[in-house]
């Protein structure tokens, strides 16, 4: 970095290539790998990482001392690193929440290449300017800048554009005794979403997924007992507490929700939640193949709103899809926080052009319900003319600033959230 600074060479860090939002694409100048900074030490109630870690080596590091890491980004090549670069949340998050929550820690390399060695409760060294945030469970977009914040906040959520992360500690929480996982179906899709409303104070709930009818007719092609007249999907996953009867439980609300009980499955064993794990995994995996297929790159929504516009939007979705795509959009995701994915299945380069122009015609709903135009993937290069929607050309103009401070000669992240230099 000192190297690079001293030429004003732009930077760009690579972490575990499983972004979606091209942040790791250099514009120029320097890719700097950290793959080979993987190493990781478990503690009692901790572990101190590499950002190059795995969270795949992270899991398994922790599973002999009976612990774990609680975010689940779904994409378990991810790199440690990388999911503090964009505050990464997932499947599990409903429980969880962010990345954010369980950073103790940070080792950070500035442009200049003086090293930081953060922890939590330690405050900017300077001025930073509170910046409204929405009111929603999950959001990325542009810095995290509030008043008498701690320093590392700052570069969680940063998008590798303030500083590079080297190394990472994170809290470890201990193994639950039991869960009961499930993939409930249901016949209609007001019936799955009765289901979520009905069941969110559930207590120790910790996934609440949604797959829509054509997800699940994309599914088919690969796994097999969905249920024909299965029109939508709820995933589930409860920490169950001691003396609880999971199982009964469950049954009454699946009676009480319209749920297809006997096509629905359900585990109690490692080995089952892993299937249903690689289930909900297969999605996204269907959706950029598909892509790939068809030559083109794949483009999928990441906004979230307030719970109380969830249904709001996903009308809005589906109303506009309908009109404007022919309705092939596959809806899935973490629905539990209001934020689902909706991915174009685009045949040709002219229902790609429609897709690109949606996507602003949804992130402008997303804020106009309250919501955010980045909730976990981060905008990177390819969305981040987004970030205009969400915030005014005067706050944004106060996040370049505090990168003018960490990074004087704009090197770092280059075309990433801010166009130019």
């Amino acid at each position: 970095m000192r190297r690079a600074s001293a030429a004003g060479i732009p930077v760009t860090i690579s972490g575990g290539g499983s972004g979606l939002t091209g942040g790791r694409v250099p514009d120029g100048g320097w890719l700097v790998s950290l793959e080979k900074l993987n190493s990781i030490e478990i503690h009692d109630g901790y572990a101190v990482c590499g950002a190059g870690a795995s969270l795949t080596s992270i899991q398994a590091a922790a599973g002999p001392s009976k612990q774990f890491y609680g975010p689940d980004p779904t994409e378990y090549s991810a790199a440690i690193g990388g999911t503090v670069a964009t505050n990464a949340s997932g499947s599990r998050s409903f429980m969880y929440r962010d990345t954010r929550r369980h950073v103790r820690a940070l080792r950070v390399v500035l442009a200049s290449g003086e090293v930081l060695a953060l922890r939590r409760g330690e405050k900017v060294p300077f001025d930073v300017p509170a910046l409204p945030a929405p009111d929603v469970r999950k959001n990325t977009a542009g810095y995290f800048m509030r008043a008498g914040m701690d320093y590392m906040d700052l570069f969680i959520g940063s998008e590798g554009t303030l500083g590079v992360v080297t190394e990472v500690e994170v809290v470890l929480l201990p193994l639950p005794g039991e869960l009961f996982t499930g993939v409930v179906f249901f016949e209609s899709d007001e019936a799955a979403l009765d289901a979520v409303d009905a069941w969110r104070p559930v207590a120790g709930l910790r996934m609440l997924e949604y797959i829509d009818a054509v997800s699940l007719d994309m599914v088919r092609m690969r796994v097999e007992g969905i249920p024909t007249t299965a029109r939508a999907a709820v995933l589930t996953e409860q920490e169950v507490t001691a003396g609880e009867d999971a199982p009964e439980l469950w049954l009454t609300r699946l009676q009480a929700s319209k749920a297809l009980i006997e096509g629905s499955w359900f585990a109690t064993s490692a080995a089952d939640r892993e299937r249903f794990r690689q289930f909900r995994h297969t999605l996204p995996e269907v959706v950029n193949d598909l892509a790939r297929q068809r030559g083109l790159t794949t483009m999928g929504t990441d906004f979230a709103v307030p719970v109380a516009k969830n249904r709001e939007m996903l009308r809005f979705y589906r109303e506009t899809l309908d009109r404007e795509f022919g309705g092939q959009c596959s809806i899935f995701g973490h629905i539990g926080d209001a934020h689902v994915h909706a991915n174009f299945l685009c045949a040709n380069e002219e229902q790609w052009k429609t897709a690109m122009r949606l996507m602003t015609v949804f992130a402008k709903k997303s804020v106009e319900l309250g919501g955010t135009v980045s909730a976990e993937h981060g905008l990177g290069k390819r969305k981040r003319d987004l970030l205009g929607l969400q915030y005014s050309a005067a706050q944004i103009e106060q996040m370049k600033d505090v990168k003018r401070r960490l990074d004087p000669g704009w090197i770092l992240g280059r075309g990433t959230l801010f166009a130019g230099n």
